[in-house]
């Protein structure tokens, strides 16, 4: 990792707070695409030197998570040219007896078990275009939906070492922090949020998630064979999809890149799925690219806040207040988190706070690297629950946003936060008493 740069001058903080600020402000008004938005203010960034280019593009773009989204986008986009995810939506359905409401439960419990053991990008990028199917045949609102599968996905993250990037990065600091104890020490509270929070999805969303007889009566007479428009493509897209997510789930075995995993997928599928250099064009045109725009321009305008220095002041003005103090210590860690996660992208946050929770332990005379685990579950919970506040606090809740947003569904930052922000505070309010009474 590397060094962090002592504090900038005066004026280059103002500047970088202030560029952050108005960029954010924009977004939040939603007045201009958020987009071109995020790209200006990374600009704004880059011609003031806040950040060097070259260290912009070599520390704070996450090129892992860019090249994971790039690849798992044309491998869902070619194969839902076979309509296997339709056919999928139709049999969902009708198991769920074309009731919305159990509909919603049923793909939140899927998106939060799949966020678990494969990554929450992936999986939302998996679960969508399902989710749409079965919303256009029910002719229901699908944001719902797909605001539920966001909160899911970063819930069910949370509960493993490879569910969420914070985890990864908190995995990698501590060797002694195995996959297993991820799931040990995680999973439990991650179960019990999971439960809670589809309770109170079902309960604001009950009245919104009526259809019609007509629909559910049609819905269930469908055949869902008749959706395979191409057999022979969702064969292969089934076998390269399969192998994709066995190369996610044995990444500590392999030891290669969730991003070049998918990538390897996308390139074998463009392969042996396209005919011609027309439905190569049609592949990359299923890439979200305002997603992945949006995403470099987030990448480094929170790189200039590193850079200069006030990210890292805010950890030790957290971890000065608590004295060494194990338990004030955890809760702050926990809750500071899980404010700022939803504020900015947790893993600057993340990668800032794991050096200095190191320093913290040696401060306080910790000689063994397990005592110090009750403040990497609180790191980990805080900052992956942290990221259902907002509608740019999560990989997971950018992608869904801008794929929404090209079906012509799309739901404003202020309809996000009305459910996320109750939705996180209630999380972190579990997990609190969880900490206390499980962990330390």
């Amino acid at each position: 990792m590397r060094q962090m740069e002592p504090m900038a001058s005066n004026w280059q903080v103002s500047i970088a707070v202030i560029v952050f600020l108005i960029t954010y402000a924009i977004i939040i008004s939603e007045k201009l695409n958020r987009a071109i938005i995020a790209m200006l203010g990374a600009v704004i960034m880059l011609i003031l030197q806040i950040v060097d280019v070259h260290v912009a593009f070599t520390h704070h773009i996450e090129w892992n998570t860019i090249f994971l989204l790039v690849g798992m986008m044309i491998l869902v986009g070619i194969t839902n040219k076979s309509g296997i995810f339709q056919y999928v939506a139709v049999k969902a359905a009708q198991q769920a007896q074309g009731k919305p409401l159990r509909i919603l439960v049923v793909l939140s419990l899927l998106t939060g078990v799949g966020s678990a053991f494969l990554d929450n990008v992936t999986t939302v990028l998996l679960m969508v275009p399902i989710t749409f199917s079965i919303t256009r045949m029910l002719q229901v609102n699908p944001v719902p939906f797909l605001i539920a599968q966001i909160i899911a996905a970063n819930v069910g993250g949370t509960a493993t070492l490879i569910g969420d990037p914070p985890n990864i990065m908190i995995g990698s600091a501590n060797k002694h922090l195995t996959f297993n104890m991820f799931l040990v020490h995680l999973a439990p509270v991650v179960i019990v949020i999971m439960m809670v929070i589809i309770a109170i999805l079902a309960l604001v969303y009950r009245k919104q998630l009526q259809v019609s007889d007509k629909y559910r009566d049609a819905l269930m007479e469908l055949s869902a064979t008749q959706y395979l428009t191409d057999i022979r493509l969702a064969r292969k897209s089934i076998i390269v999809l399969l192998l994709t997510i066995m190369g996610f789930a044995l990444h500590s075995v392999i030891h290669v890149e969730a991003s070049v995993v998918a990538m390897a997928g996308a390139t074998v599928m463009m392969l042996i799925g396209l005919r011609n250099e027309q439905e190569l064009e049609e592949a990359l045109h299923q890439v979200e690219w305002i997603t992945i725009l949006f995403f470099i321009g987030l990448f480094i305008l929170v790189g200039g806040l590193v850079e200069v220095g006030v990210i890292k002041e805010l950890a030790q003005m957290t971890l000065s207040v608590t004295e060494g103090d194990m338990t004030k210590t955890a809760m702050l860690i926990l809750w500071v988190s899980g404010v700022a996660s939803a504020i900015i992208d947790n893993i600057p946050f993340v990668a800032t706070m794991i050096p200095l929770l190191q320093d913290l332990g040696n401060q306080m005379g910790i000689t063994s690297p397990h005592d110090l685990n009750p403040l990497w579950w609180s790191l980990a919970l805080g900052a992956c629950l942290g990221g259902n506040g907002t509608i740019i606090g999560a990989s997971a809740n950018v992608i869904v946003s801008g794929m929404a947003q090209r079906e012509g569904h799309g739901f404003s930052f202020m309809e996000f936060l009305k459910i996320g922000v109750p939705i996180t505070l209630v999380s972190l309010l579990i997990s609190t008493v969880y900490v206390l009474i499980f962990i330390l």
